[in-house]
């Protein structure tokens, strides 16, 4: 059923193509965005889940909360 219903849709063949370079193409960003990170961003990143949120206020950090 589904079979017939897709191929009576025009262009349909191009959607996977679409979807796999999107995905790609998100993934390949991600990736470079990720290898450029600043190793202090990368600390900063590391070290949030061990402070409390009295250390982002004693700080003067209104970056985060």
């Amino acid at each position: 059923m589904y079979r017939q219903i897709l191929e009576s849709i025009a262009g349909v063949e191009v959607w996977p193509l679409i979807a796999l370079v999107l995905f790609f193409g998100t993934f390949a960003a991600v990736i470079v965005w990720t290898i450029r990170m600043r190793q202090s961003d990368v600390d900063h990143a590391a070290n949030l889940p061990l402070e409390s949120d009295d250390e982002h206020q004693l700080n003067g950090d209104r970056n985060h909360g």
